[in-house]
Formats: structure tokens, sequence, C-alpha cells
């Protein structure tokens, strides 16, 4: 398919950059929903009054609990992993939510479902806190779609890494959020020690839900449903231009174009998804699913689920403090990592970030496993916690400036307009089903087997189950090299065309698929190509 110039190929660009951060950033807040509860569940199941709420009672053996009172293995993956459960539905309906009521007001509706899992939460009883898991699960399900959707669709080109990039810095934020809380409320010997960590996810709802009721709504998704007049409108407030302006003029044309191109190969149905029609959408979906996969397969929600539990198996001392420094990591590196991923480029910070975690976490499981572990009186050895410590951090570094933002940012711009909510809560789906997945086996993996009545076997691998994460990022590696291209710097129509001409076998410039998709992108760029200068082409 012939290329050209025609249109601007400019995408949402804004006269005032402030305020086009302003606005597709805010919509990043989401993040702290995730975040926030990820880093919750992990230290409120570390409580003492939690414990005896919740937990099971056995003086016989101190070491799985607090003063007798513990969590059987089951009831941990539980209460852990079924939050995930409810995301997963989240996600998948995230595409009705997102085409029927709009970007925007399926946000806002989001956190109205949120808080209702929240509020069933303060309660004592068993049946009660684990339905509202689930509950909260589906909102925080459907924010993680439609966050990363609604960025996507209004960032302008040049800084869409960074910003979609911010809903990732909102989940490490709620993250160490969560560690100050139960940091400071741990001690209390009431409900109130759980009751308030769990509590404070009113006010981030809250924000995210008033917040999003001034924003503008997504002008992809006006021109998707054929509304004009309100899709100028949108632009015109994110390009801070007059909605009857030339440039907001030619971008809606753009739009409008490549909808139109894209709706002769497919009607936008879920089969159209797994279709290898001209679109590339069945390659597109699968990176979109593999690629959500393969971030949970990197382990590091063992970290932030089981972080303060496997701290205290490994002898550490004081293990919420080591929690927080991990989450300071997660943060600091997620506020520098946003900043490579428009310079550096996806592909790139993908690969790097596979090697640095792989290396990192088979550091972890060798030291861990020659002389990381508590001697038999009790005594670690303490240099080796300080290196399994340092390494875990380094290992966070390398997530958080790698797969944590840029997994996000690539699910949020590789789809078409026309399936591009189907493909995105197919992909974020998968997140969540794999995040249940490796939260409901971690216990088995990692817990001692237990004996008497409530006994339950387990694998009791302890720090080695990091030879596991470290062989998956190899994995990693290996599905960026040949699934994800490099989308730096092109606009979300751009790279259709990236897909359409470079994604399988060699194209009229013979530039390799996919790996080679670094050269045309930039032959994009150089010629300005957009969807009406091929169809003037042509």
């Amino acid at each position: 398919m012939a290329g050209g110039p025609g249109g601007t190929g400019g995408g949402v660009e804004s006269q005032s950059l402030l305020w086009a951060v302003v606005l597709s950033a805010f919509a990043a807040f989401g993040g702290i929903l995730f975040g926030y509860d990820t880093g919750t569940i992990g230290g409120v199941i570390a409580m003492e009054d939690w414990l005896k709420t919740f937990g099971r009672f056995d003086p016989t053996h101190p070491e799985l609990g607090i003063n007798g009172f513990y969590l059987a293995t089951n009831d941990k993956s539980l209460v852990v992993s079924i939050l995930s459960a409810g995301t997963f539905f989240g996600a998948l309906l995230a595409f009705p939510m997102g085409d029927m009521v709009g970007r925007k007001w399926g946000i806002v509706a989001s956190c109205v479902v949120f808080s209702l899992g929240v509020g069933l939460q303060l309660d004592t009883k068993w049946a009660t806190f684990v339905v509202g898991r689930v509950i909260a699960g589906f909102g925080v399900g459907l924010v993680s779609c439609l966050v990363p959707m609604y960025q996507s669709e209004c960032a302008p080109k040049s800084i869409r890494g960074l910003i979609v990039g911010l809903y990732q810095l909102a989940i490490t934020i709620g993250a160490l959020l969560a560690a100050i809380v139960l940091n400071a409320t741990k001690n209390q010997a009431s409900h109130s020690a759980w009751r308030t960590p769990i509590a404070v996810q009113f006010a981030w709802a809250a924000v995210l839900g008033g917040g999003m009721m001034l924003l503008p709504e997504s002008p992809r998704y006006l021109l998707l449903k054929g509304r004009q007049q309100e899709a100028r409108k949108s632009l015109g407030r994110l390009m801070t231009r007059p909605h009857d302006s030339p440039e907001v003029e030619s971008e809606c044309l753009e739009i409008s174009t490549a909808l139109e191109v894209e709706n002769k190969t497919g009607s936008g149905s879920y089969a159209d998804c797994f279709r290898n029609t001209e679109n590339r959408n069945g390659f597109r979906t699968w990176t979109g699913i593999l690629l959500q996969g393969w971030q949970q397969l990197t382990g590091i929600n063992f970290i932030f689920y089981y972080g303060t539990t496997f701290f205290i198996q490994a002898g550490i001392k004081n293990p919420f403090i080591i929690t927080i420094i991990a989450d300071v990591v997660n943060t600091v590196m997620t506020i520098f990592g946003i900043q490579l991923i428009d310079r550096v480029g996806r592909r790139r910070l993908l690969m790097i970030g596979a090697i640095g975690m792989c290396v990192c976490e088979f550091i972890v499981a060798i030291v861990g496993v020659t002389v990381g572990h508590p001697n038999a009186d009790q005594s670690v050895n303490l240099p080796a916690q300080k290196v399994l410590i340092a390494f875990v951090c380094f290992y966070i570094a390398f997530f958080a400036t790698s797969w944590g933002p840029v997994a996000w940012v690539l699910t949020g711009e590789i789809f078409p307009l026309g399936i591009r909510a189907k493909g995105m809560s197919l992909s974020v789906a998968s997140n969540w089903l794999w995040n249940f997945g490796i939260g409901y086996a971690t216990p088995y993996l990692v817990n001692q087997t237990t004996t008497g009545v409530n006994g339950v076997k387990a694998a009791n691998l302890g720090v080695k189950v990091f030879f596991i994460w470290g062989g998956t990022c190899v994995g990693c590696f290996i599905f960026t090299y040949f699934f994800i291209p490099e989308t730096r710097g092109l606009s979300l129509e751009q790279i259709d065309l990236l897909y359409r001409e470079s994604s399988t076998g060699l194209n009229q410039f013979n530039f390799p698929p996919v790996v080679g998709s670094e050269q045309y992108r930039r032959h994009i760029l150089a010629d300005n190509e957009t969807f009406i200068g091929n169809l003037k082409a042509e």
C-alpha cells in the first residue's frame, strides 16, 4: 500500500502542553485504585487483629502466624487472588461499558462499583469480605482498561508514552501510600488497624470519579459513534483551538479516514479481533493478550502481594519497612522510566528490562538458596540478607522502568479504533487472569506444608520461586523481539499504517516484520505518512 503525505499526521497536538498533560494525566489517577489495593492486602493479612478476626488458631505452630493466629494457605490464596477474578470479568466488560456508555462515563461508573466493594470489605464476616474483594476487583478491572484507553485517545502523540505511563506511576504511588498507611496502623489493637487502610480507598474513587466528570469525552470515541460535532468540540478542548479551526478539522478527517479504511475489512466484532485481515487484527490482539500475560509472569506481584510475608520467612526484621523501601524504589524508578518511553522507545526498554530482571531474579534465588535462609537457631546471615534485599530492589527498578509502564502504553496504542475497546478488554483481562493464577498459586508454591485437621500441602519453594520468575523473563525477551514493533512518535493512525505495512513478511521497502519496525517507523515520520496520503496515492 503506497504511502505519501497528506493531512497532518500530527495526532492530537495541543497549543498548551500543560493543559494536554493535565487532561490526559488526571485519568491516570485510576492507577491509585489498583496499586493501593495491591499494596494493602499484603499488609492487612499480616496484621494480628485481622488474623484474629478471619484466621485460625493453632498454638502448636507459632511460626505460621502471630501468637498462634494464622491464615491457612487456601484462605490466603483465596483472599489475595479473588480480587483478580473480579478484575478479569470487569476488564472483559470494559468493551460494552467503553463503547456504549463511553470512555469518560465508563470510568465514573467504575468508581461507583469499586466503592461498593470497598464498603463490603469493612465487615467482619469472611464471606462478606471476600465478596467485597470481588466487587472492588470488578471496578478495578473496568478502570484498568478504560483509563489507558482514554489516555491513548486523548494524549498528544509526542508524549503519549509519558502520559499513559503515568497510569503505571499512579499504581506505584498507590502501593507506596498503602505501605505508609499500613505501617502507621499495624500496631493498633482493634479493627481500625485494617479497616482504616481499606476505607482510605473511598477517597481515591471520589477523586477519580469526580474529576472525570469535568473532563471531555474521547474525540475518537465520539467519531466512532458518528457524533461529529461533539467530537470537534472535544478535540478543540484537547488541542486548545476553536472547534471549527483547520487543525481540528484536519485531525477529525484523519481519524475518520482511518476508521473508514478499517471498516472496509471488518465489522468490529469480537471475531474481527482474531482475523488476520489487512489490518493485522489477529496479530495485534494476540500481541496485546500475550504482552499483558508476560508482564504478570515477570513475578512482580509476588513482591507486592506476598512481600511482607516473604521477608518475614526470610528472617528479615521489620518487613513492613522493607516493603516501604521496595515501594519507594518502584515509584522513583517509574518516574524515571516513563520519561524514557518516548526517548528510548517501547521495544528497546522491554528488552533491556527483561534482561535486567532475569539477572536480578537468578541472583536472589542463588543467594537465598545457598546462604540466605535462617539458621536452625533462627539467626541470619546479615550480608546475605542485604544482598537479597538489594537485588530485589534492583529487580523492581528494572520492572519499573520497562515492563511496568510500557505494557500499558502499548496496550493502549496498538489497536485500531474499531476494535480498540474489545482488543484492550481482552488484553487487560489476560493481565488479570494471570494475576489471579499467580496470586492463587504462589502460597502453594512458597509456603510450608501444614499438618493437622486444617493441614494443607504446599511445595515449600521459598526463595527458590525466583528461579521460576527468572526463567519467565527469558520468555519476555524472546516475545518482545518477535512480537513488539517500535511505535515511538507515531499517531494512533500512523501505528495502524505501521502494522498494515510491516507486520508480516517483507513490504515494499524490504523492511523485515516487527524486527525491522524501527526502520519503517522512521520512514513514516520522515514522509509524514497518513491514511489520507495513502488514499490519495492510490
